[in-house]
């Protein structure tokens, strides 16, 4: 049930017909888990936060550096050292206070991130590395928890849905083996900032249709970004009978 205040607040949203009441209502019993609170969590989280997901748990175990701040919009000059988790959680507690914002600054491993996944409605895949994105990838199979997963780096940004409840969609795995994948980070290759932003927004579009069941979410598609020529390309995806994790 939405309060007049939610009610008020989340109008623009309820005055879509597709989205409605109902729509909204789904978004306030979500219980979402963003893993990253860097350059694609921030948008991610803020979006989420400010479109009224009734729980939020943002993971992230850094600390806030001048050289995020080129892309990390949630973030100011005077959180310098800050933990970015907790800062981003207090952002978004400032713009929407009736959201339920955790924190877990640390590294989530084995039975921590089992168990934090199996939680969840839903993930978003805001990381920067493969060991990271696997893990994730195999813990969403097992509970049978929607992932949003996006990565941006230069000027290139990927996008796409993995639902092992619906039993055509493939998995992480699908797409990338675990070997032969070596992690390019943005120290070594560098980003450009209003990437970050477009991807991260996207994963946050992507989070509202699958929560509400609105729209058609980007199960078996891959969206690809080239943004230095603003050219979107779309790969359809097939689940591999033969893979290790959702086969």
């Amino acid at each position: 049930m939405l309060s007049d205040e939610e009610l008020m607040r989340y109008s623009r949203q309820i005055l879509m017909p597709a989205f409605d009441v109902a729509g909204q209502e789904k978004l306030k019993s979500a219980r979402v888990l963003v893993v990253g609170a860097g350059g694609l969590g921030c948008p991610v989280a803020l979006y989420l936060g400010a479109a009224g997901v009734g729980h939020l748990t943002l993971v992230d175990d850094d600390a806030i550096e001048l050289a995020n701040l080129q892309r990390q919009v949630a973030f100011s000059h005077e959180q310098l050292g800050s933990g970015k988790a907790e800062s981003l959680a207090d952002r978004v507690r400032r713009i929407n206070p009736l959201v339920s914002v955790a924190v877990v600054a640390r590294r989530l491993e084995s039975d921590a991130l089992v168990r934090q996944v199996s939680e969840a409605s839903l993930v978003l895949d805001c990381t920067d590395n493969f060991a990271t994105r696997f893990a994730l990838n195999r813990a969403c199979v097992a509970a049978r928890v929607p992932l949003v997963s996006g990565a941006a780096i230069r000027g290139e940004g990927q996008l796409s849905v993995y639902d092992a409840r619906n039993p055509d969609s493939p998995c992480y795995h699908c797409l990338y083996p675990e070997q032969g994948n070596e992690d390019l980070s943005c120290s070594e290759a560098g980003v450009i900032g209003p990437l970050v932003g477009m991807i991260g927004a996207s994963q946050a579009m992507e989070a509202v249709k699958v929560i509400s069941g609105v729209g058609r979410p980007l199960v078996g598609r891959l969206l690809i970004l080239d943004a230095w020529r603003m050219e979107w390309r779309e790969m359809k995806l097939a689940r591999d009978p033969g893979c290790p994790v959702c086969s």
